[in-house]
């Protein structure tokens, strides 16, 4: 069911040939629409229409007092796409975006056609840890936690070698409104999508880390053995911003998900791709 709170209209971003399929992108905690720069490109060459918001909290969107839930997040897409007169579209969601991507596939099932869930998770917890960042946040800004996020989000190796690219993230959390980012962490902190995921029926692929310290592959595993005819794939080499840090491979992953004749449908839950 979708939460009592209103809506909100959040911020978003429309490229991509008129009339042709939409694709969702749906963005992790601590992020802005940018965050999906490195796929913009190949997804409008390969005749897709992008379609990027900025989580409510986040970026340009508003910041309504928190905590939130994820059925209002929900809520807030179904109404970005009833504004936008989309009946139907695809949906990739990183993290908080793949939560989100469950969620409106279970939901909303008529507006999902095809999924791509990545470096995500039904079930992450525990609460209290996600209620004390959300207090950190509150009381000492976004910045107090941008550094330790974006360890996260990227290899030793990859922070190494593109230093410029972890900085850039780092500013992205950091600029992250405190009220936005505390109320998502209570949404993530309360979720519990384990129980829908049987109910999806949108041709899912889910795409994991191998070295994801922040949703490790064995949750990207529970989502694919829950959503029936889902399909994993473990990218090596890749912590949780794995469309920044391995851009090409999951590129080619969503556009092999959602361009071709069919999406693949198989029980190789653990086949590693690179």
């Amino acid at each position: 069911m979708i939460g009592d709170s209103r809506p909100v209209e959040v911020d978003y971003e429309l490229t991509g040939p008129s009339g042709a399929p939409v694709v969702l992108l749906a963005n992790s905690l601590g992020s802005t629409r940018k965050m999906w720069d490195p796929q913009v490109p190949a997804l409008t060459d390969a005749g897709l229409r992008v379609l990027r918001f900025d989580t409510r909290g986040h970026g340009r969107s508003p910041v309504p007092v928190g905590p939130y839930t994820i059925d209002d997040l929900g809520a807030d897409v179904l109404a970005l796409l009833d504004r936008l007169d989309l009946a139907r579209v695809h949906v990739v969601g990183l993290s908080l975006g793949g939560m989100l991507g469950m969620w409106l596939a279970g939901h909303a099932a008529a507006r999902v056609d095809r999924l791509v869930l990545c470096c995500t998770s039904a079930l992450l917890g525990p609460p209290q840890a996600w209620a004390e960042r959300a207090a950190l946040v509150r009381a000492e800004g976004t910045g107090a936690v941008a550094d330790a996020v974006a360890a996260r989000w990227f290899t030793p190796g990859f922070a190494a070698r593109q230093p410029a690219i972890v900085a850039a993230a780092r500013e992205m959390i950091a600029a992250t409104p405190p009220e936005g980012y505390a109320g998502c962490c209570a949404a993530i902190g309360r979720l519990d999508l384990t129980g829908v995921l049987r109910s999806i029926a949108a041709p899912t692929l889910v795409i994991a880390g191998a070295d994801d310290p922040a949703t490790p592959p064995a949750h990207g595993a529970a989502i694919a053995v829950g959503i029936p005819g889902a399909t994993l794939r473990v990218v090596n080499d890749a912590a949780h911003l794995i469309n920044v840090e391995q851009a090409d491979t999951v590129t080619r992953l969503i556009l092999s998900q959602l361009t071709g004749p069919t999406a693949e449908r198989t029980t190789d839950a653990h086949r590693s791709d690179q």
